[in-house]
């Protein structure tokens, strides 16, 4: 008898006048594949006058990985790239030994409103690459690989699945996917990869005979053969990859070492108290405020 799949239910985190649901990580299950965070955005309406105003903070030892189905954001850091975000494309931001960066809603969308929902993750990087140089690429959706199948229709966000593969570069055996699926439709799982998961935005899937309706991560056993049906138009995330090791993670720093963290945390302090000149740490062109560092 094989064991059930773990479920994960979104637990709500106030970002700042803007609720996300965190998936990962979770007491029970800290990563799958080398996700090691897994929110979603929304859905949310911000009203005229509002918007998301992420300030600066630092990153070391992860990608940071936005996918949105509706809105816009504009990514700002270090490395002086000003990029905007839009459905369907990726920003792919690579950490490694340290980055900085903002995320904000801009003055046109701002004064307006908008409807944001989508998808922020962060994969953490092997050993041998989490003090790699940081980077920044952003991906159109015409760049990245569709797959198309009876009643299914995915994008290939990163790595490799199905005979086809992202132009996103990536540090280890990955594939992250979004799915529409139309009702009776068959959505296939890439089998080539130990940890495997679904994660249903919306609408309802059926799986080895149970429903699973959306705002749940259905994570698998490795070797597990699931049939995966969508009972009802459906939207989700299929993710997952080779597993990652054991990583410690405290506020936006991960790391194979808590040294690497410490110092992360003491860089940062020391770079605010002198205003970011000739610190370790700089901020983003024309940002001047940024996240402190937590309390303990």
């Amino acid at each position: 008898m094989k064991n059930a799949p773990l479920i994960i239910e979104p637990r709500k985190r106030d970002l700042g006048g803007f609720t996300v649901g965190r998936v990962l990580p979770y007491a029970k299950r800290r990563t799958v594949g080398p996700f090691i965070f897994f929110d979603e955005m929304g859905p949310a309406q911000f009203k005229p006058g509002t918007g998301i105003d992420v300030r600066p903070h630092p990153h070391i030892g992860l990608a940071t990985v936005t996918y949105l189905f509706d809105g816009e954001i504009r990514h700002r850091d270090n490395l002086g790239f000003d990029q905007v975000i839009r459905p369907g494309d990726v920003n792919w931001m690579t950490a490694g030994r340290g980055i900085v960066h903002s995320e904000r809603t801009d003055q046109a969308h701002r004064e307006n409103g908008q409807f944001m929902h989508g998808i922020q993750s962060w994969v953490a990087l092997p050993e041998s690459a989490e003090r790699t140089d940081p980077s920044f690429h952003h991906h159109p959706k015409d760049t990245l690989p569709e797959i198309n199948e009876p009643g299914i229709k995915m994008r290939l966000i990163a790595g490799t699945a199905f005979g086809k593969t992202s132009p996103v570069k990536t540090f280890s055996p990955i594939f992250y996917l979004a799915a529409e699926a139309q009702s009776g439709a068959t959505l296939p799982l890439p089998d080539s990869y130990e940890e495997r998961a679904i994660y249903v935005v919306d609408g309802e899937v059926e799986i080895d005979g149970t429903a699973y309706k959306g705002g749940r991560m259905v994570v698998f056993d490795d070797g597990e053969n699931p049939t995966i049906k969508a009972t009802t138009k459906t939207r989700a995330m299929l993710l997952g990859g080779a597993p990652i090791g054991k990583r410690f993670i405290w506020w936006n720093l991960v790391s194979t070492d808590q040294a690497l963290i410490e110092e992360a945390k003491a860089a940062w302090t020391a770079s605010a108290q002198s205003n970011f000149i000739d610190s370790v740490f700089s901020l983003p062109p024309d940002e001047t405020e940024f996240i402190p560092l937590p309390d303990e």
